[in-house]
């Protein structure tokens, strides 16, 4: 069974000052800290977005809880970016506990700043899908680290 949330946030930014950050490893674990920390496939680490591949496989990504103990993987594909007017990138992934990862983020010009939205969806693996509340546990440690990633760009935008 597949899960989706939303997150939107307004920032005081335009949104290719906005997509110049969240599209780094330094935006990306700027937004996690201090919970996560993202490391960087190898393949990728001094490329922008738009300098890598879409549709292939991009490597694995260590997830680090609190920024060293590894807790996860990501396996990233890059199925899509859009550059402008809106700036859109799809990310399809597979990590340990989750068959599949759908994360899309559009950064629009919206009234002076912009918007950035967040659209997560995802497919636990066996046994989570087995066990009593734990898709509703995953989904919650999920929404709230998405919050979490929002509240750090508000932040990050009004300095």
């Amino acid at each position: 069974m597949k899960l989706t949330f939303e997150q939107k946030s307004t920032l005081p930014l335009n949104a290719l000052d906005v997509w110049r950050r969240v599209t780094t490893p330094e935006g990306i674990n700027d937004e996690l800290f201090p919970w996560l920390r993202m490391t960087t496939p190898s393949g990728l680490r001094g490329k922008t977005i738009d300098q890598v591949p879409c549709g292939q496989y991009l490597g694995r990504s260590w997830l680090l809880a609190f920024g060293w103990l590894p807790v996860d993987f990501d396996d990233l594909t890059l199925a899509e970016v859009d550059v402008g007017p809106d700036y859109r990138f799809k990310e399809t992934s597979r990590m340990l506990g989750i068959r599949t990862w759908v994360h899309e983020r559009t950064v629009r010009d919206a009234g002076g700043g912009c918007e950035v939205h967040d659209r997560l969806t995802f497919e636990l693996r066996w046994p989570g899908t087995k066990i009593p509340m734990w898709r509703r546990g995953m989904l919650g440690v999920l929404k709230f680290l998405f919050r979490h990633r929002h509240a750090r760009l508000v932040r990050w935008a009004a300095k």
